[in-house]
């Protein structure tokens, strides 16, 4: 699993158009392995708002304390800081709106992945609490509005919102997704280019079932108004060009040729110029590398990857795919969705099975389940036919690449487990959404504290 640390010699090379295809190439010597990112709300315990960027309560005070009790090293944009580093590899990061986002160092097994995110995350709540604070995954910070969530006061973010508010009515999601949003992501590895073909096309044609079976994101504002991923409707008002499906993903053949030219079609959201972050301008990255930016330089190594950060797809594909469909489920079900990615994606047959169930199924009737499933979830259709059905046989074939995974020691045997949670929603046909809607007008009694009490990641003790 490659890093951007191994980029840092080329970074300021001028850019041929030859090499940018090897940005999309795994390096010599990879093997397959899995990431984390959680992303989660750091909410008040009591109003459930969301915690403000500064203050002694706030989110920058809570990097201080995690950088100056745990070590590692501060990530600064200018003055302002933005994560920290931690000596296993760990990295913190605060998205735009505050929301915490956990990356884990790359593990060779889903029970040492999820063994070592659930001692740092409770780990983190404990120092959360300390501020009278907890850390809440899920699809979306729950209580808070729009216009009233915290912006981390970034250059780089101010520029991305000037961006989408230019787009009119196809970027109004842009604030909610920046602000409000979260999720839990997988990421893995690809190990040629064939490899990547067979694994991205699997994993893309299964974005909107994955997506539909684990809705997790019903509430705005505190109130339900019956759609059951808010998240995902957001992403549909986000850039039509650089949201959804990778364009070349479902089309044959798949090369890293072809994916080079879908992102040379696109435009540059910001670039990082002498003088920091700028609107890079409506020109494609094609344009940008025959003529040069506005300000007479030329693209470098680092704009092209840059650029290909700003391309938000259900499967964000680079030397590694990065799955990101889904809304973040409760904390103690986390464990699923690196677990579902990793059957489907690392055991050959079961990857090759669930191609055959899903090929046929065309970019436009994926489109049309991305669009239908955040108020739809389980009932969504998929080319007429029941995301319900498709996400069990699926399930199926997850639980079977793990076990093959376990038969061949690459896998614990505890990690079977870890698709329970996906087979209770299946057999109850109740989404997490449905459930926490449930549970809001019930349990809940509509009182934010109540609600965090459940939901709340367990500090440690």
């Amino acid at each position: 699993m490659s890093t951007r640390g191994e980029e840092s010699g080329r970074d300021r090379l001028p850019l041929r158009m030859s090499d940018l295809h090897e940005a999309f190439l795994a390096p010599p010597g990879t093997h397959e392995r899995i990431g984390l990112e959680v992303e989660a709300g750091v909410l008040d315990e009591t109003t459930g708002l969301a915690a403000p960027y500064a203050g002694p309560q706030g989110m920058a005070a809570l990097l201080h304390q995690v950088s100056r009790e745990w070590g590692g090293s501060p990530q600064w944009a200018g003055d302002v800081l933005t994560g920290v580093h931690l000596p296993d590899g760990t990295k913190l990061t605060l998205e735009h709106g505050g929301q915490l986002e956990y990356s884990s160092p790359p593990a060779d097994d889903l029970v040492t992945l999820v063994t070592a995110m659930r001692v740092a995350m409770e780990a983190l709540a404990a120092l959360a609490q300390q501020h009278g604070l907890a850390i809440v995954p899920g699809g979306n910070l729950p209580f808070n509005r729009v216009d009233t969530a915290t912006w981390v006061p970034t250059v780089r973010g101010g520029v991305m919102r000037t961006y989408f508010a230019g787009l009119g009515p196809e970027g109004e999601g842009a604030p909610h997704i920046m602000r409000l949003s979260t999720s839990t992501q997988a990421t893995l590895d690809h190990l040629s280019e064939d490899d990547l073909a067979s694994k991205l096309r699997v994993q893309v044609a299964a974005s909107p079932v994955v997506a539909a079976l684990l809705v997790n994101s019903p509430l705005y504002a505190g109130r339900l108004d019956g759609v059951l991923s808010h998240r995902c409707r957001d992403w549909l008002r986000m850039d039509p060009r650089r949201v959804g499906s990778p364009g070349p993903a479902l089309r044959t053949p798949l090369t890293a040729r072809a994916l080079t030219n879908w992102a040379l079609s696109m435009p540059m959201i910001y670039r990082r110029g002498p003088g920091g972050y700028c609107l890079a301008g409506p020109q494609t990255f094609a344009d940008h590398l025959r003529d040069g930016f506005d300000d007479g330089t030329v693209p470098h190594w680092e704009d092209w990857l840059s650029h290909l950060d700003q391309i938000y797809t259900t499967v964000r594909v680079r030397r590694t795919l990065e799955t990101r469909a889904p809304d973040g489920p409760p904390y103690p079900h986390i464990p699923a969705v690196p677990a579902l990615w990793t059957g489907l994606t690392y055991h050959a047959p079961s990857r090759a099975a669930a191609w055959e169930l899903l090929r046929h199924y065309t970019p436009e009737e994926s489109n049309a389940a991305q669009q239908a499933l955040p108020t739809a979830g389980l009932a969504t259709r998929l080319g007429g036919d029941s995301v319900r059905d498709l996400a069990r046989h699926l399930l199926g074939l997850a639980r079977a690449g793990l076990r093959a995974r376990v038969h061949s020691g690459l896998e614990q045997p505890e990690a079977l487990a870890f698709l329970d949670p996906l087979d209770e929603i299946l057999d109850t046909n109740e989404t997490f959404a449905e459930r926490t809607a449930r549970r809001w007008q019930t349990t809940y009694r509509h009182d934010p504290a109540r609600y965090i009490a459940a939901h709340r990641i367990p500090p440690a003790t």
